[in-house]
Order: C-alpha cells, then structure tokens, then sequence
C-alpha cells in the first residue's frame, strides 16, 4: 500500500539530513512503528507520506500513486484517505466532542444525518460514549486524545498516522491509547505511529522501524525496539 523508495530530505542547502536514502513499505491493515530519538527524522517521513513536505531524492507512493506529483487541487481528496493523531490534541476548545469530530465530517462534505449516526458510534469505539458533550477542559489528557482518534477515524480512512500519540499521557492512559490504536487496526485499518517509548513498542508486539540521524538501521517485524 506505501512504498517509499530511497527517500530523502535535505535542509538548509545541504547542512541538515533529515532522511538520508530511506527505502521501506507498508502493507494494508499493518501496524507500523517507527521509533527512534529527537531528530532522528520520523515525524519528517509522517510529513512525507500526507505531502506537507517534499523529498529532496526519491519517491513516496500510495498504492501505484506517487503522491508527491499530485496536483495540489486534488490534495485534499487524497488526505481523507488519511486520518492523523497529535501529540498536542489539536482539538478546538470551545466545541464538545461531539463537534469536535463533527468538524472534522462537515469539512469533508458529510450531511447532518451521517454526522448523527457516525459521530457517537466514534466515540463509542474509543469508549467515550458518555462524554459526548464534553468540552476539551473537561477531558483528561487520555480522553483529550481518545476524541482525537475518534475524530482520526470518523471519516473511514485507509490510514491512521499518529505522531507521539502518547507522549503526553501518563502511564495509564498511554496504555488505553495504544490498546484503541490496537483495536483499530484489528478492525482493517492501517496504523503508523511514531514514539520513543519503548514500554509502547513492547506491549504492541508489531513491526518496528528504528531511526537514527535519518536512516533506518533495524527494522524488525517482532515489535522489538533496539538501539
């Protein structure tokens, strides 16, 4: 399903790599870790694989699409095949959440009747059906991002792409997160998550993808973080 193939990111007229010949795929309904510490270039690849940023070499493809020679007219079609999950949230403070992931389903054309229907049944998987008309200040941070993922998923995307979805959560909640990104991916979607918690890598047993100064230097399919 993506493919990148010798990708990569060069800035500040050759002073900074942030990828550096990256080649790796990802198959449908996998769960992807890609671990590694500060800097060493995942979320660069995260931003790659939406087209908020251009490789310098190489290509990156969705299926047989390279998406970076996609019109940008067309970009929007192409991104709700994908949703993202923040480490900050992202979520608007003066709506519930319930408008919330409304939000994220009228901006991508959806009537008010599948926002009805969609909306609670997002919550509901996420296991926040009693706080629909919650605002924001009245989450926690794991339900704070708990509604995140359910906004992610709203719109039925082929991908989840989750940028240190746990990095500001305790322990607790960091492990309801990672159990919902599970659970997600259980259900067909594919899943790629960066973090540098090595206690989230060893309770997901999945394929990981380590990085450092931009370059892949282990990839391991039994979910085993080693730098």
């Amino acid at each position: 399903m993506i493919y990148f193939d010798n990708v990569s990111k060069i800035y500040n007229s050759g002073q900074s790599i942030a990828l550096e010949n990256v080649t790796f795929q990802v198959a449908p309904h996998e769960f992807l870790s890609i671990v590694g510490h500060s800097g060493a270039g995942k979320t660069t690849l995260l931003k790659m694989l939406i087209a908020e940023d251009q490789p310098t070499d190489g290509q990156v493809f969705f299926e047989s699409l390279d998406i970076h020679k996609i019109p940008r007219g067309s970009l929007p079609k192409f991104r709700r095949k994908i949703g993202t999950v923040f480490q900050d949230f992202k979520l608007l403070p003066h709506k519930t959440a319930f408008e919330n992931i409304a939000f994220a389903m009228e901006a991508n054309g959806r009537t008010d009747e599948e926002i009805a229907e969609n909306v609670p049944q997002a919550l509901e998987l996420v296991d926040l059906g009693d706080k629909i008309w919650n605002f924001p200040h009245e989450l926690s941070g794991g339900e704070k991002q708990r509604v995140a993922i359910a906004r992610a998923i709203v719109n039925q995307p082929d991908i989840i792409i989750a940028d240190e979805p746990t990095g500001n959560l305790d322990p607790i909640a960091t492990y309801e997160v990672v159990q919902i990104l599970k659970k997600i991916n259980d259900l067909g979607t594919t899943v790629i998550m960066t973090t540098h918690n090595k206690g989230v890598i060893d309770a997901l047993e999945r394929r990981v993808i380590t990085m450092d100064e931009g370059r892949i230097v282990r990839d391991d399919a039994e979910g085993r973080y080693v730098l």
